[in-house]
Formats: structure tokens, sequence, C-alpha cells
């Protein structure tokens, strides 16, 4: 049976990145650490944090690092099945759609150690690190559903619309976008949102081809959940002078002015922490680390760039609600809901 070790991580997430606490030893062979991931680096976005924690382990404990990136299924697998015949000390699968391959092929390499973010995997040798992005994704569709009644806001219709525009259509994306819903439902119960998935990782033209979409339909603010696809959303928020909320890292300066607020996840603290277990000889399969709001798993950036596209006209009640809001989730007084198969017992 899984343990749930969310505690673990709090005080390092909630500084930040942690510091090193090991010194590989000169004549010591560096660990072998190999990322297989959805999509590319570059997108600005899920990859690219994942990326940064795994550079932040090379820096600071010499590492050997590889990354397998991929835009299909067939690569995928490919990809893992070739991490471990190279026989690497840590194989990490960088989203959910590598853990049926880690079901798959991890049994039959007992030796390594596997670890698998955003979902779980029940296998002794697996280290599997989920995110209540359901949690964070509350917030931005609470932030969401205050923004479209700004009407003062050059763009902002009276129509309490909004939008959302995901990658693949997964289970973890629909954890996002339960909480998302349930976010913009406690603020105006009555609103519309709008749902698309692109069905891919890496195609920007599909992403703002259905946000533009959105926007037709009487959205004026679309939040991306789409990896490389995302960037395209943004996109096309500034290219209809309406507005987004990014995803996974900060995203706000991407498009400065077009973008709300950004729903981040630390995906980067993720991978450094499971590369630095296996580092420094703490390695645990066949655990589930949980992080949440508590843990600084997931959160909303500060708004301060919208704040500055805006001046005046910035809603600075938004911010203060969504602080209110994520204290009483913290504290149990908001418990939102989870997509079938997520949360922490999951």
């Amino acid at each position: 049976m899984k343990k749930v070790l969310s505690v673990v991580m709090a005080s390092a997430l909630c500084l930040g990145m942690v510091t090193p606490v090991f010194a590989e030893a000169a004549d010591a062979d560096p660990v072998r650490v190999c990322i297989v991931y959805t999509g590319n680096l570059g997108d600005k976005s899920y990859n690219d944090s994942c990326n940064a924690g795994a550079e932040k382990a090379v820096e600071d404990f010499g590492i050997e690092l590889k990354s397998l990136e991929g835009s299909t299924a067939q690569e995928w697998e490919a990809n893992l099945v070739s991490a471990c015949e190279e026989g690497y000390d840590l194989i990490i699968g960088a989203s959910s759609n590598i853990a049926d391959y880690i079901v798959k092929h991890g049994p039959d390499y007992p030796d390594t150690k596997f670890a698998v973010i955003d979902t779980t995997v029940d296998l002794p040798n697996v280290e599997s690190i989920s995110f209540a992005q359901n949690q964070g994704s509350f917030l931005a569709g609470a932030a969401a559903a205050m923004f479209t009644e700004k009407t003062d806001i050059e763009g902002v219709n009276e129509d309490a619309i909004i939008g959302w525009v995901g990658g693949m259509d997964i289970p973890v994306l629909h954890d996002f976008y339960t909480g998302y819903e349930q976010g913009a439902k406690y603020i105006n119960p009555d609103i519309q949102i709008l749902q698309a998935f692109a069905g891919s990782w890496s195609d920007p033209l599909k992403g703002k081809e259905l946000t533009l979409a959105q926007y037709e339909q009487g959205a004026d603010i679309v939040m991306n959940v789409a990896s490389g696809t995302g960037s395209g959303i943004l996109e096309g928020a500034k290219e209809a002078g309406l507005y987004a909320i990014g995803v996974d890292l900060n995203q706000d300066n991407d498009q400065p002015g077009s973008v709300l607020t950004s729903m981040v996840k630390r995906v980067d603290n993720a991978c450094y922490l499971v590369i630095q277990s296996v580092v420094e000889g703490t390695f645990a399969g066949g655990t589930t680390q949980y992080l949440s709001l508590t843990e600084g798993g997931v959160s909303l950036t500060d708004f301060s760039v919208m704040k500055e596209a805006l001046g005046d006209k910035f809603p600075q009640d938004i911010v203060d609600k969504c602080d209110e809001l994520a204290k009483q989730i913290i504290s149990g007084d908001i418990v939102v809901e989870n997509y079938e198969g997520f949360g922490p017992n999951s």
C-alpha cells in the first residue's frame, strides 16, 4: 500500500528550490538520470519547469542528465524502453502520459529507480509525485469569474462567460477543469464555461484557433492548460485584445497585459527533489507525494504584470479575494473537489 508523503516537501517548496545538502565525492561515478518527456522542451510551461529542476540538480549534484523528447505515444514508449536498456539510475516520466509505459516495463527492471510526475504508479521501484492542480485551478476559476465582471476594463464584455483550453484529453486535465469550474461557480453559480481540448501538447496553432473560437462565443478570458500548445492560447489573447490565464510556469510576461495571472505547479521542485533523493540514498519506491496549496506545490502568481498594465483600473479585489479563498482551502473551510482517481488518498 502506498504511503502519502506530502509533508516531507513542505518546507522545501515554501522556500522555493531547495539548497543542496549533499556533496558528491570527487571519485564517485555521477548519478545517471534520464527524463522522458511528452512533447518538447522550449514550451515555456510544464516541460521547461521540469527541465529547470533537472538542470539545477546537474549544477548542485553533478549528475549526468539525458532528456528524451517525443510527440507521439510510440515515441514515448520507445524512449522509456531505451532509457531502461541504457541502465540509468533514475528514469523520470515527466507526465502522466508515461505512466502506462512505466507500469508495462518497470517490473522488468526491478533495480532501476523510476519516478512519475502528475499521477500515481503503484510499483515498489516507482516514486509518484502529484499536485493539487484542482486547488490552484479553483483560484484561477474564481479569478476568471471575477475578472469577467469588470466591464470597465477594455475588452471585457457583459456576458458571464469564461473559457478553458487543454492539451490532451487525459484525467489530470480533468482534475484541472474540476477545480476551475468549482472556483468559477463559487463566485457566480450561473457562469458559463467553455471547454476544449487541442489533442496535443505541441500545437500552438490549434491552441490559438480554439481560444479565438471561445472568444467569438463570448468568453473574454481563457485558461491555458496545454503545455507547448499553450503559447498559441496566449498569442490568441494578445491578438484578440482579450485575456488569458497561464499555467505551470509564471507566464504573465509571455504576453504582458494579456495574462491576468498564472496557475503555477512546482514541477521544477518535484523533479529536483526526486533526483536529490537518489543522490542521497533516500529514494523511497512505492510512495506518493501529494503537493497542495499547503505545501506550496501550486499557487497563483502575484498579478503584478497585469497590475502594471492596467494601472488604476486593476481590480485589486480579485487579488484580495483569491488570497482569502486560498486561506480557506488550506484551513479546510473550502474543500475543492477532485476528478475521479485524484486526490491525496488516491
